[in-house]
């Protein structure tokens, strides 16, 4: 038993000098992510770290941004403010509401230039006043990435960095690296109009955890997870990542 507590603490020092922050049971946040959830190390959705977004088109931009304010939600329901940073905002503001949170509880800013934008977004991270921080940008270096990393290891601000068509995703020193893309909706039975946003939600890179494939919808304020249909070509997919 000894040795096992000594490996099981020796892996979270491991962990904790690779940038994952463990929160305590008394702040775990609910994102109610399903199965999706097993994919992180612990099962627990990485707090305290950069996520990377990456959309190759508008349909995929509008439909992560989607996907980032469900997170939001979670990660501001307990109060705080959230930095959206941008040089071509490409957020409808008003359309946060869907997502139960609140318009006037972000600070916007649209800079100029891209490197702007990072600069911004890294002192926004070290604010830990500040519940998460979104960067909208195109192209990053590794070492670019590895600067803002370091700057949530010391303040624990969440952050989120959504590229849009970059010209190489390459490297980056993020615990994720996430493609979103929209799904058709359903209504519920009998009821006409336009059904609750779905998401086909790959985790393409984790550290320390099984990427893998889901299907998740967002209804009545929380993440829904969706099972894929039988013998569907993303159901034998997610069996490869498993």
């Amino acid at each position: 038993m000894e040795k096992n507590e000594r490996i099981r603490q020796l892996k979270e020092k491991i962990m904790e000098l690779e940038g994952f922050y463990t929160p305590s049971e008394g702040h775990r946040l609910p994102f109610g992510l399903g199965p999706l959830e097993s994919a992180f190390p612990r099962g627990i959705f990485p707090m305290g770290a950069i996520h990377e977004f990456i959309s190759p088109g508008m349909a995929e931009t509008a439909s992560t941004n989607g996907f980032i304010a469900g997170l939001l939600s979670v990660l501001m329901q307990k109060g705080g403010f959230c930095l959206w940073v941008s040089n071509r905002r490409t957020l409808f503001p008003p359309g946060l509401k869907q997502f139960g949170v609140e318009p006037d509880r972000f600070i916007f800013i649209d800079a100029k230039k891209e490197k702007d934008v990072l600069w911004t977004v890294e002192q926004g991270l070290r604010c830990e006043a500040l519940a998460a921080v979104v960067g909208e940008l195109k192209e990053i270096s590794f070492a670019e990435s590895r600067r803002l990393q370091l700057a949530v290891e010391s303040s624990r601000v969440t952050g989120f960095l959504h590229r849009h068509q970059p010209r190489n995703e390459g490297t980056l020193a993020c615990a994720t690296r996430w493609k979103i893309m929209s799904m058709s909706s359903k209504t519920e039975e009998g009821i006409p109009g336009v059904g609750f946003p779905r998401w086909r939600v790959e985790l393409v890179k984790v550290r320390n955890g099984r990427p893998g494939v889901w299907q998740l919808e967002w209804k009545e304020g929380a993440f829904r997870y969706i099972p894929f249909s039988k013998g569907s070509g993303e159901a034998k997919k997610k069996q490869r990542y498993a």
